[in-house]
């Protein structure tokens, strides 16, 4: 070890480790850089795993005949298609910057064999045009696609992608078809996401080895969702009015949002496995929500902030909601998350009037309680007093006084008594 020479930094090692080092660059900038350096590290690039085009990769380039931007994306479709050419064992493609659309065929033509992971932003590309993504299916080996910003208005014509398991569209305007059939060429995906995505009609799923899935449709267009896939375990939806799930036995995460609209209709059988469940929106009808919590009676994790009830148009305010039948009906509850309406009707003159000495709330630690009105101020504080006394591992409550829109001196009545329960019950109630 003495004897080695320890001062000729990469010259000194052997070229199989200087090799092993460089193929660990991805960069297109890192990768330039260093095969500027000296022309044997040049011979790196084939090695190389994975290609990332950032965004500003080539704004630097000279302005020519066509502009600064039409010169950016000359230099860039010439690095992408040296480096791509050159990189024989090229397993993943990452391309940020602005490239041209119509060279994505050649590209993925001479690395079909290779690749694996394609992450394209199709909002950067100087051609739009959606016909330049059919040549996906050129590369039947990929396992994880990605997609930014693009068009689609009809079915892709990928053929069928076998091996792909990710599949994630973000920023993108999709027919109905076109959400169809790019899932329906994906037969055999794990993970799917749709992130907002301008869609209307109905988006048909059927994917029997889908595991975790995300679906966030924007607009206010009315939507709807068939999802059959006996093998999801977390699933993530917002945008829809009606929704069906076939296959839930294994679900454990469960979201439903809708920030515009109302959610009309939910379809679903028993979910035996589900721990967390988060109801949001301005407006769900009242069947939707208790078929949701029917099916969700094994839950441990609940979130509710859903602001309105009632059907269509119609704004009404959430139906009385036993305090002994919810809990009842739910016995796992262990993290309670309850929001204005909700806890409005949780207060209800008759909510508290099957309690008994024999009734316990066996599992429930954490509650967070979020109070809007002085209304009924005196069942709402003997609603909190129950959680208290019948929760027999309550751990932490916490109130939290939001957007109180009443000025009267009721509403000062109100605070001034929670802050006594909360004295009564310190260490275990705080407001917020």
């Amino acid at each position: 070890m003495a004897g080695m020479e320890v001062d000729g930094g990469m010259d000194a090692l052997p070229d199989g480790v200087v090799q092993h080092i460089l193929s660990q660059l991805s960069n297109a900038r890192d990768v330039a850089a260093c095969a500027a350096v000296a022309r044997c590290w040049r011979g790196c690039v084939p090695y190389l795993p994975s290609l990332y085009f950032p965004r500003g990769a080539f704004e630097a380039a000279a302005a020519g005949g066509g502009g600064p931007a039409a010169s950016a994306v000359a230099a860039a479709d010439d690095a992408i298609g040296r480096m791509v050419a050159a990189a024989s064992r090229l397993e993943e493609l990452v391309v940020y910057c602005p490239f041209s659309a119509s060279l994505l065929p050649r590209w993925l033509a001479a690395r079909a064999a290779t690749l694996r992971v394609l992450e394209l932003r199709v909002d950067s590309a100087t051609d739009k045009s959606a016909h330049h993504l059919d040549c996906v299916g050129v590369a039947a080996g990929l396992e994880e696609l990605r997609l930014w910003g693009l068009t689609m208005t009809r079915p892709p014509a990928w053929g069928r992608m076998e091996r792909l398991r990710v599949l994630e569209v973000v920023g993108a305007v999709l027919a109905e078809a076109a959400v169809n059939g790019a899932v329906a060429a994906c037969p055999n995906l794990t993970d799917l996401a749709l992130l907002g995505c301008e869609c209307a009609g109905e988006a048909a799923i059927s994917l029997p080895l889908l595991e975790r899935c995300r679906l966030d449709y924007v607009g206010a267009g009315n939507c709807s969702l068939r999802l059959a896939a006996p093998r999801v375990e977390s699933l993530e939806v917002q945008g829809f009015c009606w929704i069906s799930l076939q296959g839930g036995d294994r679900l454990k995460h469960l979201t439903i949002s809708k920030t515009t609209g109302s959610v009309y209709h939910v379809e679903m059988g028993k979910l035996p496995e589900l721990d967390q469940l988060s109801l949001r929106g301005v407006q769900w009808s009242w069947g939707a929500v208790s078929s949701v919590l029917q099916c969700a009676s094994e839950v441990k994790h609940l979130v509710m902030k859903v602001e309105f009830c009632g059907d269509f148009d119609t704004l009404q305010p959430f139906p009385e909601i036993d305090l002994v039948e919810f809990f009842n009906s739910h016995p796992k509850l262990c993290r309670f998350e309850i929001h204005g309406a909700m806890f409005a009707a949780l207060c209800q003159k008759n909510s508290l009037k099957n309690l008994d000495s024999r009734f316990v709330i066996p599992c429930l630690e954490q509650v967070l309680v979020t109070v809007r009105s002085p209304l009924n101020a005196e069942q709402k504080l003997s609603t909190l007093e129950s959680l208290v006394r019948y929760s027999v591992r309550l751990r932490r409550m916490i109130i939290r006084i939001s957007q109180m829109k009443n000025c009267h001196d009721a509403a000062d009545d109100f605070f001034e008594e929670i802050c006594k329960f909360t004295y009564m019950n310190s260490g275990r109630v705080c407001i917020e």
